[in-house]
This record gives C-alpha cells, sequence and structure tokens, in this order.
C-alpha cells in the first residue's frame, strides 16, 4: 500500500465512510456492547457534529480514501479547559503507516489553538497499541473516569497536560 496520505479536516462526504470504519474496528477489539462510543448519536454526521466550536475531527486520506480519523472536542460534563480525544480509529491498513502519531500531532496541536488545557481520553483493556501511541505523547493513565461520556465499558482512562 501507498503510504502517502494527508490529514485533513473531515467533510460531510466523509461521513458514511468514517460511520463504518468506527463500526468495523471498534467491534475488533471488543467495543461493540453498551456503553462504547459505536453507539453515539454523532456517528452517523461526524462532520456536523465536530463542526461545533472548539471541535475538530480529522481524516486519514490515502489517495482519496478515507482510512480513519480522530477528533477533539470539549469533554461533556467537563471542566471548559478539558477537551476530550474522541473516535480515533483506523483501518487495518492504515495501521503502521505512521498515520496515528500524525492524527495525535494534528489532533494536540488544534485542542491547544481551540484554547484547552487538557485532553482527556477513553479507552479499554486490549488496546495495547492505542494505549503506547497515548503514552508516547505524554498521556498518563488516571484512576478514574473524568466528564460525563456515557462510555460507561470503558476501563482506560488518561489524560494529557497541553
Amino acid at each position: 500500500m501507498n503510504h502517502d496520505y494527508r490529514i485533513r479536516r473531515i467533510e460531510a462526504r466523509d461521513d458514511a465512510v468514517m460511520a463504518a470504519i468506527i463500526r468495523r474496528v471498534m467491534p475488533e477489539f471488543g467495543a461493540d456492547g453498551p456503553g462504547f462510543a459505536i453507539h453515539d448519536a454523532e456517528v452517523d454526521r461526524m462532520s456536523e457534529a465536530y463542526a461545533r466550536s472548539r471541535s475538530a475531527y480529522f481524516v486519514v486520506d490515502v489517495q482519496g480514501q478515507v482510512l480513519g480519523g480522530g477528533g477533539v472536542a470539549h469533554l461533556e460534563g467537563g471542566d471548559e479547559d478539558i477537551c476530550e480525544l474522541r473516535k480515533m480509529y483506523f483501518l487495518p491498513e492504515a495501521r503502521g503507516m505512521g498515520a496515528g502519531s500524525a492524527m495525535m500531532v494534528r489532533c494536540l496541536d488544534e485542542a491547544r489553538r481551540l484554547g484547552y488545557g487538557h485532553c482527556y481520553l477513553e479507552t479499554l483493556t486490549g488496546m495495547d497499541a492505542a494505549q503506547k501511541l497515548y503514552r508516547r505523547h505524554g498521556f498518563e493513565q488516571i484512576t478514574q473516569p473524568m466528564g460525563g461520556t456515557g462510555h460507561f465499558s470503558c476501563d482506560r482512562f488518561f489524560l494529557l497536560t497541553l
């Protein structure tokens, strides 16, 4: 596969593809039951959901094909200073090309630009590669969930000072 990719803001034409990616990747890690982001209403309209203020969502585009995405938005029920890294998922063919790290940098840079001081994320046991990526970018594991995301099935929580 060609590893030339670009990271760009999501557009309405990407919504169905990104929804399909989320619905394909999350079950791969056992994250398809109640209490996971796969059931969030925004999954089917990501471009609209992340058009709100202090929000951004990006996709990885390889020669016009979207292979994954990730974004930031205010942490529901959290302090104004805290954003959440949201719905960062990649198809298997996008893994190992550096897109995850590049997406992380893009999202964290955007979070800083949007005025956030901290970035929170939720994940689960078994998503080991993702957790290595989070730690490489300075996230530290915390013991309790923050905010009110509704993702009660997540069991790993991380926080980064931006």
